[in-house]
C-alpha cells in the first residue's frame, strides 16, 4: 500500500516511558539514510497522543512534533515496546489504531508493542508473539488470542507482533523483505551489521542466523559445509561422521550451540534457499528442489506449505511484485 505521491507512509507511535532503543529500529530500517542505499523510499515519522517533549527510559527527552492523527494517513503504523503491560493504552490510541485497521493499514506490534493491539481487539482470533517475559501476563489477558511463545514474530498479513528486543529489527526486516524483496533487506542488514538469513513461516518468519558463532572446531567447518551442499543426503550420522564424533556427542554439541535439532536445522538451511532462489533466479521447481535437496518438486512444495503457509509460486509472485514496485519508485 503506498499514498497518492507513491510513497509508503510509516507512522511510529512514541509515548512517554517509551525505549529509544525500540523507538530507533524502525526508523534504523525504514528512515536511516535508504536512498544511500538505493533501497526504497518510505515516508517516516513519528508521533503521539500529544505532541511535545517526552521523556524515555533513558533520561533523555524527545521532541514529538506529530499527534495522533498521522495515523490517519499511514499505510503502516508500528507500536513500539509499550512501557508495561500493567500501563493501558489511553483510548485515543486505541480507537486511532482501530480506525487505521478498518482503513486497511498494516498495524505492527513491537515486543510488549503486541498489548496494545491485543487491548485494542486487532488480535482476537489471530497468532502472536510478544516478549517471554511477559507471555503469561498476555495469555491471561488476552485468552481470545493464539500466543505463540516459541517464535520471534508473527506476520498475520496486515497485523504483525515481534518478540522481545532483538526480534523487533528481525520484525522490521521482514516487513522490507516483504515489500520490497531479499537484496534491498539484505543491504539494510548489512548495514545494520545483523544476519539477514531467516527461516520459518508466512505466519511466523522467524529471522535466525544460519548458525550461531561457534568455536573455530569442526563443528563450525561441518555446519559450514552443510550449508554448502544442501543438495546432497544429509543426516546426523553423516555431519557426526565428518565431524569425527560420535553420534550422541554431535547430537548434544549441536543443540547446545544451535538450540535446535540436526533435522530442524536441516529442514531450515533448505527452505532458506528455497526462498533465495525464488526471489532472486528464475530456475523451475524441479531444478530449486533438487538444489534445496528436497528430491522432488511436489516434496519441496509440501514442507514449503508447511512452513510458510502459502505456495512456492505464489511467494515468487509475491517477491517479483515487490521488486517491480521497487522499480517504479522515483
Amino acid at each position: 500500500m503506498k499514498g497518492s505521491e507513491g510513497v509508503h507512509r510509516i507512522a511510529v507511535v512514541a509515548f512517554e516511558g517509551i525505549s529509544p532503543f525500540h523507538l530507533s529500529v524502525p526508523c534504523m530500517v525504514f528512515a536511516d539514510d535508504l536512498a544511500r542505499l538505493t533501497a526504497p523510499r518510505y515516508a517516516l515519522i513519528v508521533c503521539a497522543e500529544t505532541p511535545g517533549r517526552i521523556g524515555t527510559t533513558s533520561g533523555i527527552s524527545l521532541f514529538v512534533e506529530h499527534d495522533l492523527s498521522a495515523l490517519e494517513t499511514a499505510d503502516t503504523v508500528i507500536v513500539p515496546a509499550w512501557p508495561g503491560p500493567e500501563i493501558r493504552p489511553p483510548e485515543a490510541l486505541l480507537e486511532a489504531l482501530q480506525r487505521a485497521h478498518a482503513r486497511g493499514a498494516r498495524l505492527v506490534g513491537l515486543c510488549v508493542g503486541a498489548f496494545v493491539l491485543a487491548e485494542a481487539g486487532l488480535l482476537d482470533g489471530r497468532r502472536a508473539s510478544t516478549h517471554w517475559v511477559f507471555a503469561e501476563d498476555f495469555a491471561e489477558r488476552y485468552p481470545h488470542v493464539f500466543l505463540d511463545r516459541s517464535v520471534l514474530y508473527v506476520d498475520e498479513g496486515d497485523v504483525l507482533t515481534s518478540a522481545g528486543t532483538a526480534a523487533a529489527i528481525d520484525c522490521c526486516l521482514h516487513l522490507l523483505r516483504r515489500d520490497h524483496g531479499a537484496e534491498t533487506a539484505n543491504r539494510v542488514a548489512r548495514r545494520m551489521v545483523v544476519a539477514p538469513h531467516r527461516s520459518g513461516g508466512q505466519a511466523q518468519y522467524i529471522e535466525q542466523p544460519l548458525h550461531k558463532t561457534l568455536q573455530g572446531d569442526l563443528l563450525k567447518e561441518t555446519l559450514e559445509w552443510a550449508a554448502g551442499n544442501l543438495s546432497e543426503p544429509l543426516c546426523l550420522d553423516r555431519l557426526a561422521e565428518k565431524a569425527a564424533m560420535s553420534r550422541r556427542n554431535f547430537s548434544r554439541r549441536f543443540r547446545k550451540e544451535t538450540g535446535t535439532t540436526v533435522s530442524q536445522w536441516i529442514l531450515a538451511q533448505r527452505l532458506a534457499l528455497v526462498q533465495r532462489l525464488l526471489e532472486t533466479t528464475d530456475r523451475r521447481m524441479e531444478t530449486i528442489a533438487e538444489a534445496a535437496g528436497f528430491g522432488s518438486a511436489v516434496t519441496m512444495r509440501q514442507r514449503f506449505v508447511d512452513a510458510f503457509r502459502t505456495s512456492p509460486m505464489a511467494y515468487r509472485r509475491q517477491f517479483r511484485t515487490a521488486g517491480a514496485d521497487e522499480r517504479a519508485l522515483p
